[in-house]
């Protein structure tokens, strides 16, 4: 449960971060667990929307199922949102990826710190 608790604190910091620089922005429930495709977070203004699947990692390294890629990109494509993944190391603070920056390794896809420091966007850069 501690996990599961860390990734929600993740997402609701993220809220946080969206509603101070004048974006609206919601956790979806029951995200990972619908039968229908959908992301972590769901954020926009009046030009962009934004569904963005959310990690929070202390490890060097992230794997996400290929299924959850997937979804956020069917999501997406049905919703007219860009999919993004946001992962936040311990320490290192949030990265955004889009689905071309990450690792395809089979049935998963791997995010390094490596990978997340040299093609991931700040906050700052992604909502800019």
């Amino acid at each position: 449960m501690i996990g599961k608790k860390k990734g929600i604190n993740a997402e609701r910091e993220l809220i946080h971060m969206f509603w101070k620089h004048g974006w609206a922005a919601i956790r979806v429930a029951g995200s990972g667990s619908s039968k229908y495709p959908s992301p972590d977070l769901l954020a926009g203004n009046n030009l962009r929307k934004l569904a963005i699947e959310c990690k929070a990692v202390s490890s060097a390294n992230k794997y996400i199922p290929s299924e959850g890629i997937s979804q956020l990109e069917q999501f997406s494509k049905k919703f007219g949102a860009e999919p993004w993944i946001g992962i936040r190391f311990d320490n290192l603070g949030w990265f955004f990826l889009s689905l071309e920056d990450i690792i395809d390794v089979g049935k998963s896809f791997r995010i390094s710190k490596e990978i997340a420091k040299e093609r991931g966007l700040l906050f700052s850069e992604l909502i800019s």
